[in-house]
Formats: structure tokens, C-alpha cells, sequence
């Protein structure tokens, strides 16, 4: 059976996606399909399921049942080590910047990564300074080349989540993966971060979970809505803000939280 040019255009799908926990369905036949090339929102209100259905597409939690298939391939019994050399990656929280090394080493140790699963810090500096042209690119690609010098631990919180991007850049993602990457963050900061997402996306499609409205409607392509774990909407930003569910939805806890609003 040949591909259809619809499933061409998918590159990530799930079929009835579903985790349990000691009888609590925190995620519940989830059909999610991401097509090729866009930015796609991930949203919800809090306890919606959303980090469960990430943590489900890394492989990080097993799925109770239902399918998983990436560029066609089910993938739902391979491991996340699997999973990443496949080409999905997904961006950590902070956590996965070392913070008392340069912001040019944290990019050359993700440059190694591809070459085995372990950090090789007893290599010699030599074979390290080999890699330094693609860090420096990987940093003029987040806006981050004039700072290769300083310590992580230094940066400003918007160019940490810059630095954490552009070491999840060093893995050349097909999808990548983003776990709320303005949380926390002040107003310009989110400004530069949503600038950041749309250039790197350029070439590659995105996934992300997001709570800032503004984010969302400024860069997805589409968006899902979950809600208790099922998938309550699916469609544009003026789709689903229209959305009665999605309007009812959001009010109680995240209440005034979800506004129409017209991109800019």
C-alpha cells in the first residue's frame, strides 16, 4: 500500500494514544497528527494531559495503548534513545545546560552527542576546537555568538532558553520537541524567544506546549486543545479561539486566560 500524499505530509501521528496511572486516564485516545513543516501548539488547561502526551512521544512513559508512528514508522515500542536518533528531540528545561561551562562548550559537547550516547569530557581540546565552526554557527543561528565565552550560569533567562535550543539544535532534529519554552519568562524575553522558535523552525517542524496565548497565536500553524486528556479542538488559532468547548473549557481555573486575539 503506497503512502498517500496525506500521510506524506504527516511526519508525526498518534492513533488512540492512552496512559493510565492506577486507574486515573491521564491521557485518553489521543489522535494527534502534526504535519510536515509547521509549528503546532499543544494547549490545555492545567491537568489536561499535555506533558503526559510528550513524555509518551519521547518514550519517556510507556502508552497504555494506541499507536505511535513517526514518518509512517510505528515506533511506539522503541526506546527514547531510538526515538532521538530518529530525529525527535525534545528541548529540556534549563536542566540540560551545564552551567558552569562556556556557552561554546555546552554547544560543542551537544555537537558529540551524535557520536556516541555519553559525554566525552577526557577528549582531547584539540578534537573539541574541531567542532567549534558548527557551535559558532549553532550560536549565530539563537542570536547567542557574541557570548561563546561566558558562563551559562551568567546568561539572562530568555538567553539560556536560547543556549538550551541551540544545544537541542546540535542533534540536527526533524521534530522538535519544546516544553513550554517561555515559562516563566518576562515580556521581551518571550518576544525574542518566539522570534527564535519561528527562524529555527524554518527547515524543520515543531511541537510544542505552550500556555502563553500570545505565543501560540503569534507562531502555530494549527493547534490541539486537550482537555481532561481527549482532544477537545484542533484547528487554526481563530478556529479554536471561537470554540465554545474551548471557551468553557478555559474558564474556572484559567480563567480571562484564553482571549481571542489577532496576530499581529
Amino acid at each position: 500500500m503506497g503512502m498517500t500524499a496525506a500521510s506524506r505530509d504527516t511526519i508525526l501521528q498518534t492513533r488512540n494514544l492512552t496512559k493510565s496511572f492506577k486507574g486515573f486516564v491521564a491521557v485518553a485516545g489521543v489522535d494527534l497528527a502534526v504535519r510536515r513543516g509547521t509549528i503546532h501548539a499543544l494547549i490545555g488547561p492545567n491537568g489536561a494531559g499535555k506533558t503526559t502526551c510528550f513524555n509518551l512521544l519521547t518514550k519517556f512513559l510507556e502508552p497504555s495503548g494506541g499507536q505511535i508512528l513517526f514518518n509512517g514508522t510505528d515506533i511506539t515500542a522503541e526506546s527514547p534513545v531510538q526515538v532521538a536518533r530518529r530525529g525527535v528531540v525534545r528541548s529540556f528545561q534549563i536542566s540540560a545546560v551545564f552551567p558552569h561551562l562556556s556557552v561554546l562548550d555546552n554547544v560543542r559537547i551537544a555537537l558529540q552527542r551524535p557520536l556516541g550516547n555519553s559525554f566525552q569530557f577526557w577528549r582531547s581540546a584539540r578534537s573539541l576546537d574541531a567542532l567549534n565552526p558548527r557551535a559558532m554557527a549553532l550560536l549565530s543561528q539563537v542570536g547567542l555568538e557574541t557570548q561563546a565565552r561566558r558562563l551559562a550560569v551568567e546568561l539572562p533567562y530568555g538567553q539560556k532558553r536560547a543556549l538550551e535550543i541551540a544545544t537541542t539544535l546540535a542533534l540536527d532534529p526533524e521534530l522538535l520537541l519544546l516544553d513550554e519554552p517561555t515559562q516563566g519568562m518576562g515580556h521581551e524575553d518571550v518576544e525574542q524567544v518566539m522570534a527564535l522558535i519561528k527562524s529555527v523552525s524554518a527547515k524543520r517542524t515543531t511541537l510544542m506546549v505552550e500556555h502563553n496565548m500570545k505565543v501560540v497565536s503569534g507562531i502555530s500553524d494549527r493547534i490541539t486543545v486537550l482537555a481532561r486528556g481527549a482532544v477537545l479542538a484542533e484547528g487554526t488559532y481563530a478556529e479554536i479561539s471561537a470554540h465554545p468547548d474551548v471557551i468553557s473549557a478555559y474558564m474556572g481555573s484559567d480563567a480571562g486566560r484564553f482571549r481571542p486575539q489577532v496576530p499581529a
